[in-house]
């Protein structure tokens, strides 16, 4: 009976062995995941935080680009008055010939 329950606890510490081995091939694959992971999210916010840097920069150059365009447009639009008016005085003049 002592020869069996022996026998009996060397095959579950065996199988605690085992189960430990398991259990640490499993942690250090685990550890193994958890740091690409750890990697990528850092990567991740990188990029993100180079792609917010970058459309803030385009949002810039956006303003500036409309705020030139509004200032061609009034130079325009005072250029074609101007053109208007000699055009008027042009008349005049002929028809006062």
């Amino acid at each position: 009976d002592a020869n069996r329950q022996i026998s009996e606890y060397k095959f579950k510490l065996s199988k605690a062995e085992q189960d430990i081995t398991t259990l640490e091939q499993n942690i250090g694959r685990l550890e193994g995941q958890v740091a690409r992971y750890k990697n990528a999210a850092e990567n991740a916010e990188k990029v993100e935080d180079e792609l917010k840097a970058e459309k803030r920069k385009l949002q810039r150059e956006l303003r500036t680009a409309l705020d030139k365009i509004e200032e061609m447009e009034m130079t325009n639009s005072h250029l074609v008055k101007r053109l208007e008016k000699m055009k008027a005085n042009r008349t005049a003049l002929l028809s006062q010939q």
